[in-house]
């Protein structure tokens, strides 16, 4: 079959504002185990440009494909997007099956399949498999309802089949890396870049993740084998920045460190960012030399809050003292770290920001990223802000970086005002500065400096998005009424994998 892989141009500040752009992984991961059967596949990314809608819908069209699969990483605030793309893409080509894969679809997939009929199918969970089984069973015209981990429509109501089990061997579906032109993806400031998975899932029980549930359990590649795919792209494709997607990559020592002396006996000169729990780094205190030389130069750390009560309510299971001492430590061996802070969990008040401002302030981070709580009915955490207002009403604008929720205490304004207030206090005060313009290692100079340089971009961005284009409702629903009932009973999209003795 000719299948046709969409990404479509994304809204979020995120993917506007900067001048790189990486590449799709969830769909290359799909891509390549469909070219592996046999399949003609392409992939159409409508991030660059960003290409318009229509002509996005001819392009697609011109290809004449027999199946269009879509997909985004961004989930919930990439829906709008992909409905209206398709929905054009399903007129223009009258017959040929619309797929739609990702978080999002995997849990809202009975209103998707009941307001958008142009829809043939949702894959549920983890794709490579699911995908293939797909794409065979249209080819040869089976009843889909056999197949595990799609929803479809059965007697005209929507239908979930049986869910499909989590991937035990990661390894045993390979990245379709030639779908893409490696040349026109970057990050870091213009360096060629990928984006990867070591490991799928997350072991901890953070209440508000929408991802955890979505992977199941947590599993990771083999690290010889990961750390030797790494080097090929780096040997082949001149790649030199490689993002890591995982939610909790250094989740086991033992597979971690494996990894990192593989890459390390590789030779290669590459620079690696991502995310991690700061306890992760306090745990492997002794070993981030290592880290250091197998080219980590930025970890994101989640430090959602400073509050006990908070860190208890989300589940967290955080601490102040190892936030501070795993940003010193990564500091001490020549690790940029970017602290992630959420504001919203609970109903904050000025004192509350003024607090959290100080805190930051003694943990003295490189960089920091200000995000909104963005609640998932699929999460714990729905039920727990399923009374809580909604003020933004436009599901493309539920992307981290805009207020979705009422605060009781404090309008949206004067949010806006601590948030952006937090920013140019960490990343403008002296001590940052300095680190910005002057500091000794020339790599880590040239990412502060890039970084800045966005930061810049998306602080004037959000501040005018919020005075002139975005709208808020001063009186918006509950956000049980305006998501539906709670998902939590289903957060796990998929079947743990069997293990060897029938247990899971």
């Amino acid at each position: 079959m000719r299948v046709l892989l969409v990404n479509v141009p994304h809204p979020a500040i995120g993917s506007r504002i900067p001048d790189d752009h990486l590449p799709p992984l969830g769909l290359l991961a799909i891509g390549g185990p469909l070219l592996d059967d046999g399949h003609a596949v392409r992939l159409i990314d409508g991030e660059f440009g960003p290409m318009a809608p229509a002509d996005l819908v001819d392009e697609v069209v011109a290809w004449s494909p027999d199946a269009v699969l879509f997909g985004h990483s961004g989930s919930t605030s990439g829906h709008p997007v992909i409905a209206e793309v398709s929905r054009a893409v399903a007129s223009r080509l009258p017959g040929v099956p619309i797929v739609y894969g990702g978080v999002y679809p995997t849990y809202h997939w009975r209103e998707i399949l009941a307001e958008e009929p142009h829809v043939t199918a949702i894959v549920r969970g983890e794709g490579e498999e699911t995908a293939r089984r797909l794409v065979a069973g249209l080819a040869a015209g089976a009843d889909l309802a056999a197949l595990p981990g799609l929803a479809i429509r059965r007697g005209g109501e929507p239908f979930a089949t049986a869910p499909a089990p989590a991937i035990r061997d990661l390894d045993a579906y390979r990245v379709g890396w030639e779908l893409i032109d490696h040349a026109r993806y970057s990050y870091w400031g213009g360096l060629r870049a990928v984006v990867v998975q070591f490991s799928r899932g997350c072991p901890h029980p953070c209440s508000y993740c929408g991802q955890r549930g979505f992977w199941t359990r947590w599993r990771h590649r083999d690290p010889v084998r990961f750390a030797a795919e790494l080097a090929r792209l780096h040997r082949e494709h001149r790649i030199r920045v490689v993002n890591f997607a995982d939610e909790n990559p250094t989740a086991s020592p033992k597979a971690w460190r494996a990894f990192l002396e593989a890459l390390v006996a590789e030779n290669v000169d590459l620079i690696l960012v991502g995310s991690t729990r700061a306890d992760d780094i306090v745990r492997d205190a002794e070993i981030l030399p290592l880290y250091r030389r197998a080219g980590w130069q930025r970890f994101l750390l989640g430090l959602e809050s400073t509050d006990a009560a908070t860190l208890a309510l989300i589940r967290k299971g955080g601490a102040t003292a190892t936030d501070r001492e795993a940003i010193r430590l990564l500091r001490e061996n020549g690790i940029l770290s970017m602290a992630t802070w959420v504001v919203g969990f609970e109903e904050e008040t000025d004192a509350d920001h003024w607090r959290g401002l100080r805190q930051l302030l003694s943990y003295d981070p490189d960089q920091i990223q200000m995000l909104y709580v963005t609640p998932h009915r699929w999460t714990p955490y729905f039920r727990l802000a399923a009374e809580r207002r909604v003020i933004q009403a436009d599901r493309r604008l539920w992307d981290y970086k805009h207020q979705v929720l009422a605060t009781r205490h404090l309008p949206p304004w004067r949010v806006l005002a601590w948030v952006k207030l937090a920013e140019v206090v960490l990343q403008a005060r002296p001590r940052a500065l300095a680190r910005t313009l002057f500091h000794p290692d020339p790599a880590l100079r040239h990412a502060m400096r890039w970084y800045a340089r966005m930061g810049r971009r998306v602080w004037f961005h959000e501040i005018r998005s919020f005075l002139v284009r975005d709208r808020r409702a001063t009186d918006g629903p509950s956000v049980a009424a305006f998501w539906g009932a709670p998902q939590d009973d289903e957060e796990e999209a998929m079947r743990p994998a069997r293990r060897a003795g029938g247990r899971a």
